[in-house]
């Protein structure tokens, strides 16, 4: 195992460290919240329409339980920005920035986190979208920390949230089962106390980036005889299996000795929830043991760009987060994304205000609103030469 992290830890790659400057102003999280749809989706209501059952997503996934939105996007957004921000008692009136990591914004143009804006009556903040799927909350707090640090702005909000139900092809049982919906956003503040995000790696193994594509979603299908929310998944599992974990563990190798900690440093790794056996192979070529590792992947799925904040969240619930606790933090998504963030904590581990902010009540189960999307959906019929004849940038750059 040794040999195989070392052989990793030297590989050349495109993956970028920054910032190389000396830092002097650092970003720290002083505000952190969820805002996760109440409606609750088991292995159980999946064996209900897909040839499968609970021992066989367990086994191969991890996951017994996801959650399905009677929301948008922006409205679980926005209540996890309103706890982050109670929690850090910052005013919204008071931000700065927002930054909304997605691959399933409710619009392209206006951007989502414009949406959020609007909600929180931030006026005063820059509002931006930042979508490299999985890794969106990573690249969103990777960016956020670089522009504090530069001295642009003197707080921001980063923000992860997935809406994935409404395009999953839910006859798919290899990726059905994978998904669910949920939101998470945390607050940076300006500080000149050493801390926040010290150490940061990210990359993009492109070259594979036709093994975890969403037909149906993007301006590729316009002219094509396509309905709206008929999507196909072209999905590789072993092939993303083995670049998930050769990304994440590379770019946490390079994190890790860039910032020059060892795995013996790492008191909790807060990791993307793709799949259990991805992050127990990540944590082995760490070096960090798996008692050490925040799993929600068992609660929540795979909720994409709001796994990792949605995980800190449920962390510093949970009392695994202690003061000064250094944490590291790989991702990994469509692109195909990676990257590894160190985070040194402050010393508050508990919110400065609640926020009374809620959702509102939803009137179905997670399983009928399953199959009210399904009754909606031909992928398969109506619109499958339009999803099947596009041509992708691979085959022009070919």
């Amino acid at each position: 195992m040794i040999e195989a992290f070392a052989a990793i830890a030297a590989r050349p790659s495109t993956s970028l460290p920054f910032p190389s400057r000396p830092v002097t102003r650092y970003a720290h999280i002083t505000g952190w919240g969820d805002g996760l749809p109440p409606a609750v989706l088991t292995n159980q209501d999946l064996s209900t329409f897909l040839e499968t059952s609970d021992e066989w997503i367990v086994q191969r996934t991890g996951m017994k339980e996801r959650r399905i939105s009677h929301v948008s996007a922006i409205e679980m957004a926005t209540l996890a920005s309103r706890r982050a921000l109670a929690c850090a008692d910052l005013d919204p009136a008071e931000l700065e920035l927002i930054v909304y990591g997605s691959c399933s914004p409710d619009e392209q143009v206006p951007n989502s986190a414009s949406g959020v804006q609007i909600a929180l009556k931030a006026t005063r903040a820059a509002a931006m979208d930042v979508n490299t799927a999985c890794t969106s909350f990573l690249y969103g707090l990777a960016s956020a920390t670089a522009m504090i640090q530069s001295g642009m702005v003197q707080n921001a909000l980063v923000i992860g949230v997935e809406y994935i139900s409404p395009f999953m092809d839910w006859s798919n049982r290899n990726v059905a089962v994978l998904f669910g919906d949920g939101a998470a956003a945390v607050v940076l503040q300006a500080s000149d106390e050493p801390g926040g995000v010290i150490g940061t790696v990210l990359g993009c193994d492109a070259e594979a980036r036709q093994t975890l594509r969403v037909r149906g979603m993007g301006c590729s299908y316009v002219q094509g005889d396509l309905h709206y929310g008929d999507t196909l998944w072209d999905f590789d599992g072993q092939a993303i299996f083995k670049r998930a974990v050769h990304g994440m563990s590379e770019a946490c190798a390079r994190v890790m000795r860039e910032a020059g900690v060892t795995a013996d440093d790492i008191d909790l790794v807060v990791p993307h929830q793709a799949n259990l056996r991805i992050i127990e192979s990540v944590a082995k070529y760490a070096g960090v043991p798996m008692e050490r590792v925040m799993l929600t992947v068992q609660r929540y799925g795979n909720m994409s760009a709001a796994t990792v904040p949605v995980a800190l969240s449920d962390a510093l619930a949970e009392g695994r987060v202690k003061p000064g606790s250094l944490l590291l933090m790989p991702g990994f998504g469509g692109g195909l994304t990676y990257g590894a963030l160190l985070v040194r904590w402050g010393q508050r581990i508990t919110p400065l205000r609640q926020s009374d902010a809620a959702l509102p009540p939803v009137s179905q189960t997670a399983l009928e609103m399953v199959n009210a999307i399904r009754a909606r959906q031909d992928p398969h019929g109506r619109s499958l030469d339009a999803l099947m004849s596009t041509r992708f940038i691979e085959a022009v750059a070919g």
